[in-house]
């Protein structure tokens, strides 16, 4: 089955040419600007147990698995592409819940990465986000969980996603920080600083090591002090492509609840370095992430 997925998948290119090899039945394509962003992502999540980290510790846990089964419901017998899909968390963590695609693709710049992901069944690419090799209007769902951040040009990469959805279709992002809940100043800045050393003493998950750490923070290109995204990026570029936009601030903590308008509480040493930045922790804009989903109208 996964032999025709993989035959399926490549149905699907809009420049057959820039097909640079197959590295077993994973498809690699021209990198054609290698950004250090680029490197440090595939560096990063192809390494052998720093990937493996990263799938065990994220995007896991039960209150994401509520959130995005509320949104997606089943997407049985559905095409699915996955960009920035890494090891495969989404899959990993909605599989028994979700039902399976028709065709499952994950996009990544980690050959590394890819490799964990095509055993776990799907139908593997290395491509760059920002430059696409694939057809418009073919998903009938796409997905960017944690990945906008992680790229150099997150409008660019946002826009080429929406461009495979179809007419019906649903584009869905979110564990993308949003800007307003990281504007930390002064004492706040600080603080925000000082947790590196504390996550590299709990050897919690992607900083088991200076190394780990150094190389998973140069992955998180916009994951950084007064950075990340914002409501209007998606609305003003979503609504001139034919979308209808909803964008959900919310913590990590609230699961479903936060498309009812729950955004919940930051976990406490945002709290403080908010506290102390002259942000309202209580607010929607102090939300440590933001959810969009657009669906296609046209």
């Amino acid at each position: 089955m996964l032999k025709q997925a993989i035959k399926n998948c490549s149905q699907h290119f809009s420049r057959p040419e820039e097909i640079e090899r197959w590295d077993e039945d994973i498809i690699v394509c021209k990198i054609l600007n290698p950004t250090p962003a680029i490197q440090a992502n595939s560096y990063y999540f192809g390494h052998p147990q720093w990937g493996l980290n990263y799938f065990d510790a994220c995007h896991r846990d039960e209150k994401f698995v509520e959130l995005w089964r509320e949104i997606i419901g089943s997407w049985h017998g559905k095409v699915v592409v996955d960009i920035g899909c890494g090891p495969g968390n989404v899959y990993a963590s909605l599989k028994d819940v979700c039902g399976e695609p028709e065709l499952l693709i994950g996009v990544d710049v980690s050959l590394g990465a890819l490799k964990i992901a095509h055993q776990l069944g799907y139908a593997a690419i290395l491509a760059d986000a920002q430059n696409l090799p694939l057809v418009s209007g073919f998903a009938d769902i796409v997905i960017l969980n944690a990945s906008l951040h992680h790229c150099d040009d997150m409008s660019k990469v946002l826009q080429e996603a929406a461009k495979l959805v179809r007419p019906g279709g649903l584009l869905i992002t979110d564990h993308d920080p949003q800007k307003s809940a990281y504007e930390f100043k002064g004492l706040g800045s600080l603080l925000w600083q000082l947790r590196l050393p504390i996550y590299r003493y709990m050897k919690r998950g992607g900083h088991s090591s200076a190394e780990e750490q150094s190389w998973g923070l140069a992955t998180e290109v916009h994951h950084r002090a007064c950075d990340g995204v914002t409501s209007e990026m998606f609305y003003e570029l979503l609504e001139p492509m034919g979308f209808a936009v909803k964008v959900y601030p919310h913590n990590h903590t609230v699961g479903a609840e936060a498309l009812k308008g729950n955004y919940g509480k930051p976990f406490w040493k945002y709290r403080l370095a908010q506290k102390l930045s002259g942000i309202d922790p209580n607010s929607p804009e102090a939300a440590l992430s933001l959810m969009c989903v657009a669906t296609r109208m046209d």
